[in-house]
């Protein structure tokens, strides 16, 4: 197998140029966790301009661009268990384009290192579900256990907290 060198070597300062993307998830999203307990996703986005032509009363596909989209960390985790192909996504992020060559080819990788993905919602409907942190969440049952050592048992006991709730075991 061939490996792939960029053109341009593997060390390249460029600007963050951000972009802001709508289109169809193109592929199945890869999740993988690197051993130092990273988390990625990367699929691939395709975005096609379109324009309505008035004289022939229709919508006419232009070019479709493509894109490898990338998140990390909590992105990456939550696009995982949200995304899949052939869903209408919007996509805001770090632009990278960089030219490469493997053998006698060569092309241009257009990457995207997402800072925010989600369902475009102009194609359908989304529920959102907020996930929180593990270590948020061990903040929370500690929370819990110690607010419930705190409450009576019995119901006759219900403590009543100062904007109308009542708290009861």
């Amino acid at each position: 197998s061939e490996s792939t060198e960029y053109a341009s070597g593997e060390e390249q300062l460029m600007a963050e140029d951000r972009i802001a993307v709508s289109g169809v998830v193109g592929s199945t999203p890869k999740h993988v966790v690197t051993a130092e307990g990273l988390a990625i996703t990367s699929f691939r986005l395709a975005s096609t301009a379109r324009r309505y032509d008035r004289a022939a009363q229709e919508w006419i596909d232009g070019d479709t661009n493509w894109f490898t989209v990338t998140a990390f960390r909590s992105l990456a985790m939550n696009v995982a268990a949200s995304v899949a192909k052939g869903e209408r996504v919007a996509v805001h992020g770090k632009l990278r384009i960089r030219p490469w060559s493997s053998g006698e080819r060569s092309g241009t990788e257009v990457e995207i290192e997402a800072d925010s993905i989600g369902h475009d919602l102009t194609w359908g409907t989304s529920q959102f579900t907020r996930s929180i942190s593990r270590a948020a969440a061990d903040r929370r049952d500690e929370q819990q256990a110690a607010s419930a050592a705190a409450v009576p048992d019995s119901s006759e006991d219900a403590a009543a907290v100062p904007d109308g709730w009542s708290v009861a075991g």
